[in-house]
C-alpha cells in the first residue's frame, strides 16, 4: 500500500505544483482528490522472508565402545542403508575380556557339575544318618553358590559379546552423512562411560524431505498459518520453483537489531538432493487470493479522526460531519470505515463494512453497491504537507 500511496499522491504533489506556477483560475480548478467506482477485483497479498535450508531430523553416530579407530565406512555426503558397517573400533581389549569370560563359565559349570555329585551323595548319606544335619546343611550351600556362580559368569559371558559387538559401529537407519569430525586412528570414549557424553563419530541425515526455517516480521506473522503452500528459490537454481508447505510457527522471538521475526518451519520434499543443508531462500507465502464482488482503494477509508480534513477538501461542512459522527458504530476502526461516496446531491458521508485486503485494496461487505463512485483523498498529514509545499512554491515564484 505505501508504495500505491507515493505513487497517487506524487501525482498529486505534482499537479499542486503545475497549477501554482500557473496561477490564476487554473488554481482555483485544482482538486486534491480523486474518484474511484467501486467493482470486483482480484485481491492478492504474499508474505515475503528469507530462510536457510536444514535437516529436519538429524542423528549422532556414537560408539558404544571406546578405543582406537580402525575403520570408518562413509564419507561426507555419502548415502548409506540402514545396518551398514560405519566404523570398527580395536577389538582387542574386548576379545580378551570374552575368552576370559569364556573360560569362567566353563569353570562355573564344571563347578556345579561338582557340587551337584556332592549334594547327591550328602542327600543319600543324610537320610542313613551318616552324616550330620550341619555336614548336609554345607553340602547345599555350596551347590547353591555353585549354580549363582554359573548365572554371574553366564551374564559377564554375555555382557562380554555385547562389548565385542558394539566395536563394530551400523548404521540406525538409512541416510546421508552431512558431517564426520573423526579420521582412522583416533582414539574415542564411549557415551557409557565418559561424562562428556562420548565422541560423535558422525551425523546422518534423511535429506529426501528437508525444511526451510524462513524468519517472518512480527508485522506479518499472523497473515501465515499452518499448512500453507510456499514459494521458495534459492540462488543455485534461479530458473527452478520448488514448493514447500508450513508445519510450524515458532513461538519465541528472534530480535536482531530491533527487528523482531519470528521462525516458520517449511517442510519440502527433496527426492532430487538438489536442496542442500545451508542453502539461503527466498521464500513468498501467498496469504490471500480471492476473487471478491466489491472492492474499493484502501485509501478511500478514513477515521473519526481523520474525516474532518477529508471533508474540508470536499466543502462537507463541520456541523455535517458532526451530525453524521452522532451514532457510535460497532467495530470502528477494526472492521468498519467512513467513505465518502458522489451523488447526485455531492459527496455524502457513509459507513462501509470491510472484509480481507491487499494493502492497496479492501473488500466491501456492506454498505456501497457496484458503480458507486468513490472519493480518493490524501491523509491530513499529506495534505498539510502540500498545503505548506504550494505556499512555498507561491512565494519563490512572487516578485512583488
Amino acid at each position: 500500500m505505501k508504495n500505491s500511496t507515493i505513487k497517487i499522491f506524487s501525482i498529486f504533489l505534482s499537479a499542486a505544483f503545475i497549477v501554482s506556477c500557473g496561477g490564476g483560475k487554473k488554481e482555483e480548478e485544482f482538486k486534491f482528490y480523486a474518484l474511484k467506482e467501486a467493482a470486483s477485483q482480484q485481491l492478492e497479498l504474499t508474505v515475503e522472508a528469507s530462510g536457510t535450508v536444514e535437516a529436519i531430523s538429524s542423528i549422532e553416530i556414537k560408539s558404544k565402545a571406546s578405543g582406537q579407530i580402525l575403520f570408518l565406512g562413509a564419507e561426507v555426503g555419502d548415502l548409506v542403508e540402514k545396518g551398514s558397517i560405519l566404523g570398527q573400533i580395536d577389538q582387542r581389549t574386548p576379545k580378551n575380556i570374552l575368552d576370559q569370560a569364556m573360560s569362567d563359565l566353563e569353570a562355573s559349570k564344571v563347578r556345579l557339575d561338582n557340587a551337584k555329585s556332592q549334594y547327591d551323595r550328602g542327600k543319600e548319606l543324610h537320610a542313613n544318618a551318616s552324616i550330620s544335619d550341619k555336614d548336609f546343611e554345607d553340602i547345599q550351600e555350596g551347590f547353591a553358590q555353585a549354580k549363582s556362580t554359573l548365572v554371574r559368569t553366564e551374564v559377564s559371558y554375555e555382557n562380554a559379546k555385547i562389548a565385542l559387538d558394539d566395536t563394530i559401529v551400523r548404521s540406525p537407519v538409512q541416510g546421508t552423512i552431512i558431517s564426520r569430525p573423526v579420521e582412522v586412528g583416533q582414539v574415542i570414549s564411549s557415551p557409557t562411560s565418559a561424562v562428556g557424553g562420548g565422541t560423535i563419530l558422525m551425523t546422518m541425515a534423511d535429506l529426501s524431505k528437508v525444511r526451510v526455517r524462513a524468519l517472518v516480521d512480527e508485522i506479518d506473522v499472523g497473515k501465515v498459518s499452518i499448512g500453507q503452500v510456499v514459494s521458495i528459490k534459492v540462488a543455485a537454481y534461479r530458473d527452478r520453483e520448488f514448493f514447500g508447505v508450513v508445519s510450524k510457527i515458532e513461538p519465541q522471538a528472534k530480535i536482531e537489531q530491533n527487528v523482531t521475526t519470528f521462525p516458520v518451519l517449511i517442510d519440502i520434499d527433496n527426492d532430487e538432493n538438489l536442496l542442500l543443508l545451508g542453502m539461503n531462500t527466498d521464500v513468498v507465502i501467498e496469504v490471500l487470493n480471492k476473487e471478491v464482488s466489491l472492492s474499493t482503494p484502501t485509501m478511500s477509508l478514513r477515521t473519526r479522526k481523520d474525516i474532518y480534513s477529508a471533508a474540508g477538501i470536499l466543502n462537507i461542512s463541520k456541523n455535517t460531519v458532526d451530525s453524521f459522527l452522532v451514532e457510535i458504530q460497532e467495530g470502528e476502526n477494526f472492521n468498519k470505515f467512513i467513505v465518502i461516496k458522489d451523488s447526485k446531491d455531492g459527496p455524502q458521508l457513509t459507513w462501509v463494512k470491510i472484509g480481507v485486503s491487499d494493502l492497496s485494496n479492501v473488500e466491501i461487505l456492506s454498505g456501497l453497491k457496484e458503480d458507486d463512485s468513490i472519493f480518493i483523498l490524501p491523509s491530513k498529514s499529506l495534505f498539510d504537507y502540500q498545503k505548506r509545499f504550494k505556499e512555498r512554491v507561491q512565494a519563490s515564484f512572487s516578485f512583488g
